[in-house]
């Protein structure tokens, strides 16, 4: 009888897939749990309130088990991964997906702010490892998908909070790369560029200190006035994510947008032509005497 349900199980990984999405309920995460069902896959929505999913359960039915849970809560996240397992038997692809973003200069941001953001954009992307990487250890397979942002990789006036949450991503995800490669498990950092979602009209806003002005208000200034068309659309987003589930090998690093592209690549060429710069004095703390 055991081994019966063991190859119900099986057979129905082969064919159809499970996604663990946080941040299921708007944006980028409610994107790809529409497109993760609509290819037949089944989802497990995660959102701080259930009823945000509801749009997911009506249209697709049993192939979505919306739970409500706070990524903040590693109970509330493993009795999520718990009755997930226990529907479609397997996770397949982990969305760490759930996030948002204070604005403001670095001096701005009051502590209470700045522990908020820390707790939900990397003690919550933690969180859902801890609770979903024992299942796919089991397996010996799976993709973590962990969100990251453009702002993962450079910064400017402002963002300071929401780069320092993303570097922290980015920084565990690179130990990440080594550590579940041999497990059979793949990881990709998702490095989005400006997206059509809510996440700008969800900033936290900062009490501003007039100083910083001329930079920090002339940055919000500059994106306020951006066209429609200098954002992408969510599901385009999901089209690049998609890919990089179904790469014979997976990278580890996927920007989305040109706009992301280039200011990540500006970013990374200046690192490198300041690194050359001083690699005579950085070489020669070489040695004790």
């Amino acid at each position: 009888m055991v081994t019966t349900m063991t190859n119900s199980v099986d057979t129905q990984s082969q064919s159809t897939r499970t996604w663990f999405i946080t941040g299921a309920s708007s944006g980028i995460g409610l994107a790809l749990a529409v497109r993760a069902a609509e290819r037949g896959d089944n989802v497990i929505a995660i959102a701080r309130r259930a009823e945000g999913l509801t749009q997911l359960t009506e249209k697709y039915g049993n192939q979505v088990l919306a739970v409500s849970a706070d990524v903040a809560n590693i109970n509330q996240l493993q009795s999520a991964v718990n009755a997930g397992v226990e529907r479609f038997g397997r996770i397949d692809f982990v969305a760490n997906n759930a996030g948002y973003g204070v604005f403001g200069a670095v001096e701005e941001a009051t502590d209470a702010q700045v522990r908020a953001i820390f707790d939900t954009n990397v003690h919550g992307v933690l969180n859902v490892l801890r609770a979903t990487l024992p299942t796919l250890r089991a397996q010996k397979s799976g993709h973590v998908l962990q969100g990251s942002s453009y702002f993962g990789q450079m910064a400017h006036a402002g963002v300071g909070m929401i780069a320092a949450t993303k570097f922290a991503v980015e920084g565990l995800t690179e130990a990440l790369f080594g550590e579940l490669d041999p497990l059979g498990i793949k990881v990709t950092l998702i490095e989005p560029g400006l997206t059509a979602t809510s996440f700008l009209a969800n900033l936290d806003h900062v009490e501003t200190i007039a100083d910083y002005d001329q930079t920090v208000r002339e940055v919000l200034k500059t994106i306020g006035g951006l066209p429609p068309t200098a954002f992408n659309g969510a599901e385009r987003v999901v089209d690049a994510i998609i890919a990089a589930t179904e790469a014979t090998t997976a990278p580890h690093r996927i920007a989305t947008g040109s706009a992301a592209v280039q200011d990540i690549r500006t970013a990374l060429v200046a690192r490198i032509a300041e690194l050359d710069e001083w690699t005579p004095v950085s070489n020669a703390v070489d040695g004790t005497n």
